[in-house]
């Protein structure tokens, strides 16, 4: 079995990290000036693909302690994809294989195309144009 290190090297190869998946969105804030509180961005999709995304266990398991749980599921909701997704993490999730399967569709297979990613203080929109997140700010916004 590969590493979670070698899994990610083939997805990053492929070039399939470099979309709006839940799992980055997950991990992006809105850095708005004034904002204090830019976390979790809503979504507002317009087109959502599921794609086939090998399953590497031992890689979401390691996600899972990094990632905001709530945030995960309300994206998920907010996508249309949260069905078959525990609404919390389990106590025996390392060696639970349906949480896990559940978890990796959600992070990793679950992708926003097109829409916005919207501040939830500011309500700023960020675009997602062919699956990239624009987050950059003007200088008004900074």
């Amino acid at each position: 079995s590969s590493s979670p290190r070698d899994f990610s090297r083939r997805l990053f190869r492929r070039g399939t990290n470099l979309t709006m998946r839940l799992l980055t969105h997950n991990m992006l804030t809105s850095h708005v000036k004034g904002v204090k509180n830019g976390y979790p961005l809503i979504i507002e999709p317009l087109r959502v693909v599921v794609a086939n995304v090998e399953f590497n266990g031992e890689f979401i398991a390691r996600m899972i302690s990094r990632i905001e749980w709530k945030a995960l599921c309300q994206a998920a909701e907010w996508v249309g994809h949260a069905d078959g997704l525990p609404r919390e993490v389990v106590s025996d999730f390392e060696g639970n294989q349906d949480f896990l399967k559940a978890a990796h569709r959600a992070l990793m297979e679950v992708e926003v195309m097109e829409g916005n990613l919207v501040c939830p203080e500011s309500g700023r929109k960020f675009p997602i144009k062919n699956g990239i997140p624009n987050m950059l700010l003007s200088e008004d916004d900074v």
